[in-house]
């Protein structure tokens, strides 16, 4: 396992950011080390939240982006506050509790709910009491956790840009069980008190895959089916047909949106992204693109200013079995 993630993170940190200069191109981890804070999160307003380890962004009133940003993932939490009560959208890799940062912020009553159960998006829902969950078999198994010889290569030297805190054992790390205390699907509401969330369904990374709406503050949380960097679609339950679909459904929300939340990477970016997605994946799946073999049957296909890391395995149409859940880390079943 060590060797699939730590040569999966030597990869994708080179994919990062595109072209390269012949210095990084020699030392890739630099670039992504030096690129910090991005600018897109530079031009947010920073809020201090009592932490050395996370950045923490007012993107807008009443909404916080929690972003891990010295590690490999790039992982954003959003706290989303409302008058009565607050949700918490992923809850980061678990490396460092983020409880105490969104307690910081916030007096008011906590739910969680993860844009995917990927394992650098639940790390933390351990902490909480109210955990939210979709009801399908992918979910349900990755709810047991995931060991840490599946997770190890996340705290590798190159995986990191500084130390972790000294508190911190990173032999410990793992991701940790957690309990759902209420099932919810697509279609559901979130009232926070004065701040209405719409659960849109959006399968095709994970088969419990969500976005979410805030149509009257226009703005679209996409999880990982958009962020700003190499879109990963090799893992074995990704599903292409279901991801088209999903940025279709995403794309038809945009009218009234002026603003994507990604759960990685960069806190703000334009909702004209997603289209230029799309049209990718399209070009993509009917042969075109430029494609460069990976290992383990992954490619990385470029089409103009957008690149995805897929396999083989997955344009295909094969698939892994949901019930095993997954860590996103690999491309095979």
């Amino acid at each position: 396992m060590r060797a699939t993630v730590v040569g999966l993170a030597a990869t994708l940190v080179a994919c990062k950011e595109a072209p390269k200069t012949s210095a990084y191109a020699a030392n890739p981890a630099v670039r992504w080390c030096n690129e910090l804070p991005r600018a897109a999160n530079k031009a947010l307003t920073p809020v201090d939240a009592g932490t050395d380890w996370y950045s923490v962004y007012r993107v807008e009133p009443g909404v916080f982006a929690i972003v891990e940003a010295k590690q490999f993932q790039e992982a954003i939490a959003y706290l989303v506050v409302g008058e009565k009560r607050a949700l918490l959208f992923d809850s980061g890799i678990g490396l460092v509790p983020i409880r105490p940062v969104v307690e910081h912020l916030t007096t008011l009553p906590v739910s969680v709910l993860n844009s995917h159960t990927h394992f650098d998006h639940v790390g933390g829902n351990w902490e909480f009491s109210d955990v939210l969950g979709m009801d399908t078999p992918y979910t349900r198994a990755n709810e047991l956790g995931k060991a840490h010889a599946m997770l190890k290569g996340e705290v590798d030297a190159e995986s990191l840009c500084e130390p972790v805190p000294a508190s911190v054992d990173t032999a410990g790390l793992r991701t940790r069980p957690w309990t759902v205390s209420r099932r919810v699907k697509a279609g559901d509401t979130l009232d926070l008190g004065g701040r209405t969330l719409e659960i849109l369904a959006a399968p095709g990374h994970t088969p419990d895959a969500i976005a979410l709406v805030d149509r009257a503050h226009h703005l679209l949380f996409t999880g990982d089916s958009y962020y700003e960097s190499t879109i990963w679609l090799f893992a074995p339950e990704t599903d292409l047909d279901a991801y088209e679909s999903s940025l279709a459904r995403m794309i038809a929300v945009l009218p009234p949106v002026t603003r994507l939340l990604p759960a990685h990477n960069t806190a703000s970016v334009d909702p004209a992204r997603l289209a230029a997605v799309a049209r990718a994946v399209r070009t993509m799946r009917t042969g075109g693109g430029t494609r460069a073999p990976q290992g383990e049957g992954r490619l990385l296909v470029t089409v103009g200013d957008v690149t995805i890391m897929t396999s083989q395995a997955v344009l295909d149409g094969k698939r892994g079995a949901d019930s095993v859940g997954g860590s996103g880390l690999t491309s095979k079943p």
